[in-house]
């Protein structure tokens, strides 16, 4: 039924402000537009995930205007990623510079405190112009037959309001509590149903200089675990394991995150003599279901998601942010574009969804083809992460919604089967990585990967027009009549040619 009109109403309300909410929200405030975040909590506040890719610093940050600040904060510099894992038990490097594309300037992230960055994105949020609401929680959306029409929420007083808008963006995160009014439930992936267990420690070891601040990840035969150098006297570990150890994990965490710890090589002895952070908020273990999702749709007439309340895949490739960030962009060009009335809004928001589950599904299939990469015949973790072990039809149909390799993009197998194309990926990205201890200073073989640089393009796409204005070559739209991005990434034009 529809509601009576609410008394208040904006071009926009976006449910949440995180990284996904505020950068929807600025995106948006930006070409002049109304808008209304509204986000349960009060900022700063803790959240986990703390390692960025550099197109979310140097791409989505310079086109909302906060790079410098960025830049300010004395985050630890990220120049690429450490691992021990795959058929080679020596650990490997891959670094975001040598690439052909990436501007050697560009080519570093950061490991960040959740809390101070996304502070300062909410906070740039509120400063272009959005109307920024904390400690209001949304108990419900107000619809009819035909779209999506506002929200209810209640505010810090308790009291139940209502406010009308042109289109609603869910950034909620995975506890979203909305996401349901667009593509019914989530769909789970098998694969990856994990569990994370993961604290913090006073300091710890640190990689060789100039990689001192790469995330260091490790495989081992219960998963694998992370180490996250924060500051020099803080660092993040978690460890990825079976679903079927949550109820030892859920029944004492702190015991068994330090069992893991032990049961890494590597990271124990980073941590020899080190004592754990009692610092607040970094002074708890907690665990969280490490499970990847999709939806069957993205959006509907008048409503919209994005970031975790959208999708969540796992972790292992710090894609957590780029995703979401990267998915509220692509949302803030269609609600842009129709707000201009420019366009159509069934073709303004098919192109966000196609080009979202695109992305989606290219860290989606690659990661399936990384743990595959993984050989460990003694370890249950490793033997039920096999391609080949995992049910084809299963397997088959979250590829299907995902979108990506297997769903029509050309790939290294042409038109076989979901399996067989994830382990010609995997094979394709092993031999890259076999070949880096032979490779100099001029190039490197993860990039001469063709399933690594699909993963990475998009992203360095965004860092260049970040840099320079645009993408180095004419963007080309993602499918036969598709938009590509305007002038300032801000909203979706028609391609020249």
């Amino acid at each position: 039924m529809r509601s009576d009109k609410p008394a208040q109403h904006f071009d926009v309300i976006v449910v949440g402000g995180g990284p996904a909410g505020a950068t929807v929200s600025a995106a948006v405030a930006l070409r002049g537009h109304r808008v209304l975040l509204l986000e349960k909590e009060t900022f700063p506040r803790y959240q986990i995930g703390e390692s960025l890719l550099p197109s979310t610093v140097h791409g989505v940050c310079r086109i909302l205007g906060v790079e410098g600040e960025m830049a300010d904060a004395g985050f630890k510099p990220k120049r690429g990623g450490t691992f021990r894992w795959g058929r080679n038990r020596d650990a490997w490097q891959f670094s975001f510079a040598l690439s052909p594309r990436l501007a050697d300037p560009t080519s570093f992230a950061y490991q960040v405190e959740r809390s101070r960055f996304d502070a300062i994105l909410l906070d740039n949020a509120r400063r272009v112009g959005v109307d920024v609401r904390e400690g209001c929680r949304v108990t419900g959306v107000i619809a009819d037959e035909e779209r999506v029409r506002g929200v209810r929420w209640t505010g810090p007083d308790g009291e139940s309001r209502e406010a009308g808008a042109r289109y609603v963006v869910d950034a909620s995160g995975n506890g979203s509590r909305i996401h349901t009014h667009v593509g019914g439930k989530r769909t789970y992936s098998d694969f990856f149903r994990n569990i994370a267990v993961f604290g913090y420690f006073a300091g710890g070891a640190r990689l060789p200089a100039p990689n001192d601040g790469n995330i260091f990840c490790a495989a081992f035969d219960e998963g694998w675990i992370w180490y996250i150098p924060l500051r020099d006297d803080l660092t993040s570990v978690g460890a990825v394991v079976a679903r079927e150890n949550a109820e030892a994990i859920q029944r004492d965490p702190a015991t068994a995150w330090r069992r893991l710890i032990d049961a890494c090589p590597e990271v124990r002895g980073f941590l020899d003599g080190v004592p754990q952070a009692t610092e607040v908020p970094y002074d708890q273990v907690r665990v969280r279901k490490d499970w990847s999702y999709g939806k069957s749709r993205l959006w509907r007439p008048g409503m919209v998601l994005v970031g975790d309340a959208a999708c969540f895949v796992d972790p292992v490739l710090s894609s957590g942010v780029h995703l979401a960030t990267y998915g509220a962009l692509l949302a803030a060009r269609s609600i842009n574009g129709r707000l201009a009335r420019t366009l159509d809004e069934d073709r303004l928001f098919a192109e966000f969804e196609a080009r979202y589950r695109h992305e989606y599904g290219l860290f989606h299939e690659f990661l399936v083809s990384f743990y595959d990469m993984h050989q460990d015949e003694r370890s249950y973790f490793w033997k039920a992460r096999k391609v080949t072990n995992v049910g084809t039809t299963e397997l088959e149909a979250f590829v299907e919604l995902v979108g990506g390799l297997a769903s029509g993009d050309a790939s290294l197998t042409g038109g076989g089967p979901a399996g067989a194309r994830l382990t010609a990926v995997a094979d394709d990205f092993e031999r890259a990585v076999r070949r880096l201890p032979d490779a100099d200073d001029l190039r490197n073989p993860l990039y001469e990967s063709e399933s690594f640089r699909q993963v990475f393009q998009e992203g360095t796409v965004l860092q260049e027009r970040g840099l320079f204005g645009g993408p180095l070559e004419e963007e080309a739209p993602l499918r036969p009549g598709g938009l590509v991005a305007s002038e300032d990434g801000l909203s979706w034009v028609e391609p020249e040619s």
